[in-house]
């Protein structure tokens, strides 16, 4: 098989792999955030860790989503039982674009619910007990990162 006929595949695989990288780009960053700003409210009180806890696992959810994707892509493409699809090229961009609404969004989504999360902490210290008001404005940022991987999935079941 030339260089050629595996161009299609190639560029299907390469979404698959950035369906998973950058949602988990995205939450580490997130996660990152929120844990940086956790540290500080931690070493005035540490009684409010499992609080900090809840807001920081959030931004990791995008990084899961990435995951779910990479896996069915991967079953798509045929990798986990050795028969490997062939595509042509424009099925493989198609595919790649097919993974682009979970990459893309993921990556973002991740960083942006670190960002609400460490600004939901800074109300928490001022206000202990405002944390399901900071919990509900970072999960606002999760309905969209499942719409994403809701279109991602329907878009690869088409393959």
């Amino acid at each position: 098989m030339n260089l050629l006929a595996l161009m299609g595949t190639a560029v299907a695989f390469i979404g698959a792999a950035l369906a998973v990288g950058l949602p988990c780009s995205g939450s580490a960053k997130g996660v990152g955030t929120v844990g940086r700003a956790g540290a500080g409210v931690l070493s005035v009180d540490p009684s409010k860790f499992s609080r900090v806890l809840i807001l920081q696992i959030l931004p990791g959810t995008q990084g899961l989503y990435g995951l779910v994707v990479w896996f069915l892509a991967l079953m798509k493409l045929g990798f986990f039982d050795g028969n490997l699809v062939s595509f042509t090229l424009r099925e493989g961009v198609a595919f790649f674009g097919a993974c682009m609404p979970v990459a893309i969004g993921g990556f973002i989504f991740g960083i942006v619910q670190g960002r609400l999360g460490a600004g939901g902490l800074s109300l928490m210290t001022k206000r202990p007990n405002e944390l399901s008001k900071s919990i509900i404005l970072a999960i606002m940022v999760e309905f969209y990162a499942i719409l994403a991987l809701l279109s991602t999935f329907l878009m690869l079941n088409n393959f």
